[in-house]
């Protein structure tokens, strides 16, 4: 390669790059600057209230179905046989990754083993989509469910209340305000922030663990302060605040500190601010050390989980502000969750497809017409060497660019997902995609000195030679340019 074509390729590359720098917005997540400090390393639920323990009773089952407005779901009770007087119940909300009757079920079994009524219904499915979710409504939905148990033979209509894992925490604090005789609220791993900023957060923890590279980091905001292409995720800004603002209930806090999902000391800290706007100061919190989102350690629920659960809902109400307050491991979140700046126009959810799917099309559309125009029997006349080998290479680098960069996602998601971490495979194939930009970039360097040459020369391309020149090298260069702004391209900073 002449040396002016290697000039012309390092600029390119830094300009590149560089784009991919300003393009913003940028990702500066800020050091979190509030602590929770632990008491006691006991997870254990103080007070002189004496309690049943998990395993006192044997437990039966019964499914039925409970009316919704507008939609009927099924639900499964878990009793305590042969617990005497009136019983404490609790309804379970579903996080994200559940929705039937047959979820928690180890959970609840455990809770009815102490004497405490649990019911699990399905999540409304007819209403709740990735794209669309309404939280005061499944709020609504759930308390069906609590009048049901309330209602149920052998409750305390008095002592029934929520459980809310993940999701389900944002849809409890409503459920709490909108009836006030739900007696108390359970909040496990609840994110509290907006989900929008939890993501956020979840995603830069995941990738800084694995050892991300920094330009991938940048790549946050981008595409999780976008919105999403064709509207919907409304609820990914849902603040619950206002409605814990509201809550007099006394609220149970669990999390595990090998949760890196979540905020685990600021979601907490905020939920305690704002019961204190309610004059509410019943909070418990715990943290259950080596524990995952799902409060379990290889798969079982993390030892002595059931028992503060059930021992905190039986103690009522003297175990809603027993001592210590906090307790468990020591939680640590780095950075806080706040909210992302969103991108700029160019750059929009609909900016994106738009861009993505335009360069591809401008890529292939001219070869198409080229290949089409040879089936009619209507010849072309064919582009001279080298030009023809430099195009077809143009679109099948820069094509190659692509698939290696989503490939590289991909891993690099399987990875964060089961708590893995490969640096080789990381920086590795971080590097891969970075010298194929490299080399793309090299190789439009070399087709386009190469047009440039057979025009000064005067020979004829003909006019579908022309446009497919013409659509390979402007739909590489915006897939070039949509690759810098995903930092895809090596920068000097």
């Amino acid at each position: 390669m002449r040396s002016w074509r290697v000039a012309v390729t390092v600029v390119a590359v830094l300009l590149f790059g560089l784009i991919g720098t300003v393009a913003g917005p940028g990702w500066n997540p800020q050091p979190l600057d509030q602590a929770l400090i632990v008491q006691s390393e006991d997870t254990a639920i103080g007070g002189d209230v004496v309690t049943d323990p998990v395993g006192t009773y044997e437990t039966r089952t019964e499914t039925f179905t409970v009316e919704l407005d507008g939609a009927t779901v099924e639900a499964t009770v878990h009793e305590p046989v042969g617990a005497p007087g009136l019983r404490p119940g609790v309804v379970f909300m579903h996080g994200a990754g559940t929705a039937t009757h047959d979820n928690f079920w180890n959970m609840s079994e455990a809770l009815a083993s102490a004497g405490i009524v649990a019911l699990v219904p399905d999540k409304r499915m007819d209403t709740y989509t990735v794209r669309y979710r309404d939280y005061p409504a499944m709020a609504r939905d759930y308390l069906h469910s609590w009048d049901a148990l309330a209602a149920w033979p052998g409750v305390d209509p008095a002592r029934v209340g929520l459980y809310a894992e993940s999701e389900g925490a944002f849809v409890a604090p409503v459920a709490a305000t909108e009836n006030p005789d739900v007696a108390f609220v359970v909040l496990v791993s609840a994110p509290v922030v907006p989900a929008r900023e939890q993501f956020a957060l979840a995603t830069d923890t995941y990738l800084r663990t694995l050892g991300a590279p920094e330009q991938l980091l940048r790549a946050v905001p981008r595409l999780l302060g976008s919105e999403v292409p064709g509207g919907g995720f409304v609820y990914a800004d849902f603040d619950v605040s206002s409605y814990q603002q509201q809550m007099r209930q006394p609220v149970l806090m669990v999390y595990g500190t090998e949760d890196i999902s979540m905020p685990v000391v600021q979601a907490p800290a905020k939920v305690i601010e704002d019961l204190a706007v309610a004059d509410n100061g019943d909070y418990t919190l715990r943290y259950f050390e080596g524990a995952n989102h799902g409060i379990r350690i290889d798969g079982e629920l993390a030892p002595g989980f059931a028992d503060a659960v059930a021992r905190w809902v039986l103690g009522l109400p003297e175990t809603a502000d027993a001592q210590p307050r906090i307790a468990g491991g020591q939680p640590e979140q780095r950075f806080r969750a706040e909210p992302l700046d969103s991108p700029r126009w160019y750059a929009s959810g609909d900016m994106i497809v738009l861009t993505l799917v335009g360069g591809a099309v401008l890529l292939v559309v001219g070869p198409l017409l080229w290949l089409l125009t040879r089936l009619v029997r209507r010849p072309s006349e064919p582009l001279p060497s080298p030009l023809a080998r430099a195009s077809a290479a143009l679109a099948l680098a820069v094509l190659a660019v692509w698939v290696l960069f989503v490939s590289y996602l991909l891993v690099v998601a399987g990875l964060a997902l089961n708590y893995e971490r490969s640096p080789v495979v990381v920086t590795g194939g971080w590097l891969g995609v970075q010298l194929a930009a490299v080399g793309a970039t090299a190789v439009g360097v070399w087709s386009a000195s190469s047009w440039l040459r057979v025009r000064r020369s005067g020979v004829r391309t003909g006019t579908v030679g022309t446009i497919t020149l013409v659509t390979v090298h402007l739909g590489a260069l915006v897939l070039l340019l949509a690759a810098a702004y995903w930092g895809v391209f090596p920068t000097l900073r």
